[in-house]
């Protein structure tokens, strides 16, 4: 299911538990719920180290206007670049991460913004990629992952956000989600 989609089925209860990197942000816990958060995810932004103009070394600079910045639509990041006043001309919003990378990879963006570990995962995982991260995370505290039951999944199962929170802290505490963490998120 495509990222965007998966928040409105979610807010709409056509889907009951959402888990997929997904923020619990102040906008999103209006329309669902979510358990606790089980990692802090900031944002990145990355750049192509062949194509990307050499000056485009942090986020604020994207401000200006003078930059093409990709983005998975309904993603934390793209809500950053729309609170942030990045210009709507600036941003191309792809349906999916994977083309918003391919647009990266082409060089038909100067950068693309993303939660850390996703950005680290691809980087460190597909072979001969010219993307490369660059500046300092930013956001942080405003992207926290954490499973999103809907609303009518939460009605009809009582205590479920509690049983999910119960879940998160167990692998925590056993050192799985640390095991995990590891392979996965860095």
């Amino acid at each position: 299911m495509d990222y965007s989609a998966l928040t409105t089925s979610l807010a709409e209860s056509k889907v009951d538990i959402g888990m997929a990197a997904l923020c619990a942000t102040d906008e999103r816990k209006a329309v669902m719920n979510f358990t606790e958060s089980y990692c802090d995810s900031g944002q990145v932004m990355a750049v192509n180290t062949e194509t990307s103009p050499k000056d485009l070394t942090d986020v604020s600079m994207l401000e200006s206007g003078n930059y093409k910045v990709a983005v998975e639509k309904g993603t934390a990041s793209h809500l950053y670049l729309i609170n942030a006043g990045v210009p709507d001309s600036c941003i191309e919003v792809h349906d999916t991460i994977t083309t918003a990378y391919e647009s990266l990879e082409q060089g038909k963006v100067d950068c693309l913004l993303q939660d850390g570990p996703g950005m680290a995962y691809y980087i460190k995982t597909v072979e001969d990629t010219k993307l490369a991260i660059v500046g300092e995370e930013f956001n942080q505290g405003q992207s926290p992952y954490a499973i999103a039951i809907s609303f009518g999944c939460a009605d009809e199962n009582e205590g479920i956000v509690d049983i999910m929170t119960q879940a998160i802290s167990e692998l925590t505490e056993s050192g799985t989600f640390g095991e995990l963490s590891a392979e996965w998120l860095e």
